[in-house]
Order: C-alpha cells, then sequence, then structure tokens
C-alpha cells in the first residue's frame, strides 16, 4: 500500500498565544497543506540493503521516520515484520547530561530491551565503539563521531530484524566507517534488513541492492543501485 505524509502549514504568524487563539476562533487563520511524501511505496526483503537517495528535501529522513513509525503517515499504512532499530539523527535517544555508560542503557531501554540486560552488555558495546575510556564523560562532550559510534554500537547490538540508518556512516574517520560496513553485512547474513539513506553515492553503490530515488516526496526510480544510482547521476550532472 502507497503511504504518503502532509502537514498543514499556517501562513499566520501570530505573536502571541492569545493572537493565535483570536485568528483560530474568528477562521482567520490561513493553511496550505504540504505533501512530503506522496505515494510511496517499496519492499525490503530479509538480509537486503536498500538504499535511499535523492537531493536534500526530497523526503528521505522524512520516509525512515516513517517506517521507524517515528512519524505516523497521513495516508497507507507501514508494515514491518520485526524489531526496528533506528539509526535516524546522531544522539537521538541520548540524554547529553547523562554518561556514556547511562546512555548506552537508556536507549537500550528505549529500543525494547531490559535495563539489566543493557547494563550487562554496556562493555562489549563500549568496547566496539572504541569508547571504553570515555564511560564516565557526560555525552555533551562527544564528538559527532563518538556519537555516531555510541548510537550505531547499541543500536546493531540488538540484533534487529530491521536495521535503519541515516548517513551515520558519512561521520566519523575510514576505520569507523569500515567497521561499521562489516558489521551492516554481517547482520545481512543473520538475515537483518538495511534500510539507508546516504548522500555518498560509491557507499550506495558498494553495499546496497537496490536503491530508490525520492525527488519531492515522490518516487523517481526504483531498481537495482547500481541503475539507479547512474540515473541519479545523470540528473544532477
Amino acid at each position: 500500500m502507497s503511504v504518503g505524509l502532509s502537514y498543514r502549514m499556517s501562513h499566520d504568524r501570530a505573536g502571541t498565544i492569545k493572537e493565535f487563539a483570536f485568528q483560530f476562533l474568528q477562521r482567520q487563520l490561513v493553511t496550505e497543506e504540504f505533501v512530503a511524501l506522496a505515494d510511496v511505496s517499496f519492499e525490503v526483503k530479509r538480509g537486503e540493503v536498500f538504499s535511499l537517495i535523492g537531493p536534500n528535501g526530497a523526503g528521505k529522513t522524512t520516509l525512515m521516520k516513517v517506517v521507524a513509525r517515528v512519524l505516523p503517515p497521513s495516508r497507507g499504512r507501514v508494515v514491518v515484520r520485526g524489531v526496528v532499530a533506528p539509526m535516524i539523527a546522531l544522539g537521538a535517544g541520548f540524554n547529553p547530561e547523562l554518561a556514556g555508560y547511562e546512555n548506552i542503557v537508556l536507549f537500550g531501554t528505549l529500543l525494547g530491551r531490559d535495563p539489566d540486560e543493557m547494563r550487562e552488555r554496556v562493555g562489549p558495546i563500549a568496547e566496539w565503539a572504541e569508547l571504553t575510556d570515555f564511560l564516565d564523560v557526560p555525552v555533551r562532550s562527544y564528538s559527532s563521531g563518538m556519537l555516531a559510534r555510541l548510537g550505531f554500537a547499541v543500536a546493531s547490538d540488538i540484533e534487529p530484524d530491521v536495521l535503519v540508518v541515516d548517513e551515520v556512516l558519512a561521520v566519523g574517520d575510514e576505520s569507523f566507517q569500515r567497521k561499521s560496513a562489516a558489521k551492516m553485512k554481517q547482520m545481512m547474513a543473520g538475515g537483518t534488513a538495511v534500510l539507508f539513506v546516504s548522500h555518498d553515492l560509491k557507499v550506495v553503490e558498494t553495499l546496497s541492492d537496490r536503491a530508490l530515488w525520492l525527488d519531492g516526496g515522490r518516487v523517481r526510480m526504483l531498481g537495482p543501485a547500481k541503475e539507479v544510482v547512474d540515473a541519479y547521476r545523470g540528473s544532477v550532472e
């Protein structure tokens, strides 16, 4: 079933809540429908890496949030079979005032895992993320690369059925990117489906089985990753 998502945008600039309430009651508010996604439909198989590409503002992250059940669609429905681990934004689910240790437990709990189980997994997760020496440091002092490593390590530790990754592999050094790619391939071998957003078309070609090209919230092309990437490159050159 195709999925759509729209927002109501107001063109009135009320200075206070009182002014807004007055305009609302007097039916003076002027709104316009903004279509973020329109008639988007696709299926991702077990063990497949499925990439979303397109220009900024195309709706890629919005679609990821719909799949991860962060945003409810306005039309249609999303069917996800199994556990979803979202890596949509760096630091999403983290409390900047808490230390790395506490955030590992917190983020894992938000993903549906038992807190006691997460406490037992703190050591292996921190070791994979190469952050063992920073577990007692508040994550507000982490660099973007450190946040990426921590978030990816927690999300990928739960062995999800679907891993939703938004531009995470574009952050961090080359070593982390190779390590994350290897982890994704390992998860795929175990049956995890990966939904992946990236502006790095070489990474998309290397990692992906299929790709979907979004433009203005609409599907421009869906097919084998290389064919879609080549078509997209041709449109922007």
